[in-house]
């Protein structure tokens, strides 16, 4: 009996490359593999359907189940993490200094719903007593290209969004001083983002957090939080028609990104030997930056949830139980 062929698309890292080019084959399954940037990724899979499996936005993902979408199954794996608020950017003559300055002011982002975004916003909030009501929010992408175009977005109440010129971009409009800042910029070539310049060449801004570094540390020592940015999905109807798919295919990139933090730990050992690192940081040398499964993730994960729904993407906060199958709420 030949394996079953599915087609998956996503942006490989060290992590799920050796799924993807086929050092590690899920059992029972033929990937036919697309790389693709996320943005790109997530545009033809939520307007069109294209591919079984996928790398997906957490926040778009809640929000299609929300609203009684069944097209998709989560998997629990989760692609990208990051402190989305550290990178926040500002225009050097827009006054803003800390986080509490963004009030008032014209700030971009590529798409209001997307998951770093909703992140960036949850921070704010909660960490420095910014509501997303309190900024004036511009968006580069499009109706035709963006991830809500599909979801069926609306601006949440209260909040002032606008669309950026399709003659401009988020780059245009910062170098320019038409927007004071942005919450997450994307610049890396793909279908669906304009702005390509790299801001951190221009000296017209910088980052608010002067030491990102030192800022993610304060943030996930008081929170607990590393935020999840990108998940999986595969569709539903597969898995309906053949339920051991989720288990095979989780099974897979566990292996690939176990073996990775490895080969990471027995780096960070022989640079423990050799004084290259220093002590301290034998503390972190098992720690799983990126675990898998619901259970390791279930503060992080219940946390989108929450913030979705305060932040008006969502009608209700989702239980866990209704992203995952029941076979991946034990992992």
């Amino acid at each position: 009996m030949s394996d079953l062929q599915l087609s998956i698309a996503m942006h490989p890292n060290a992590r799920s490359r050796p799924v993807l080019d086929g050092r590690i084959k899920p059992d029972g399954i033929d990937l036919l593999v697309t790389h693709a940037h996320p943005s790109e990724i997530f545009w033809r899979q939520l307007h069109f359907g294209e591919f079984d499996i996928s790398e997906m936005s957490m926040s778009s993902l809640l929000i299609l189940l929300a609203a009684g979408n069944r097209d998709w199954v989560a998997l629990p794996v989760f692609t990208t993490r990051r402190f989305f608020h550290t990178g926040i950017w500002a225009r050097n003559d827009a006054g803003i200094k800390t986080p509490a300055d963004l009030k008032g002011k014209r700030v971009g982002v590529p798409e209001y719903q997307q998951t770093a975004a909703l992140w960036g916003r949850g921070a704010l909030k909660h960490e420095f007593g910014v509501d997303a009501p309190e900024i004036e929010w511009w968006m580069e992408r499009s109706e035709e290209v963006s991830h809500g175009g599909a979801t069926g977005f609306h601006a949440p109440a209260g909040v002032k969004l606008h669309r950026i010129p399709a003659d401009e971009s988020m780059a245009s409009m910062l170098l320019s001083g038409k927007l004071a800042a942005a919450l997450h910029y994307i610049a890396a070539a793909n279908l669906v983002d304009r702005s390509k310049v790299n801001l951190d060449e221009r000296s017209e801004g910088r980052y608010v957090f002067a030491d990102r570094a030192a800022e993610g540390r304060r943030y996930f020592a008081k929170t607990g939080i590393y935020p999840i940015n990108h998940g999986m999905v595969v569709r539903r109807s597969i898995v309906e028609r053949h339920p051991w798919v989720v288990l095979n295919l989780y099974r897979a990139f566990r292996e690939a990104k176990d073996r990775w933090l490895a080969g990471v730990s027995e780096a960070a050992e022989a640079h423990l030997e050799t004084g290259i690192l220093p002590p301290e940081a034998a503390s972190a040398l098992h720690r799983d930056p990126f675990p898998y499964g619901v259970v390791g993730n279930r503060l992080v994960l219940e946390t989108i949830a929450r913030y979705s729904h305060e932040q008006g993407l969502t009608p209700r906060v989702l239980a866990l139980e209704e992203i995952f199958p029941p076979s991946m709420l034990a992992l």
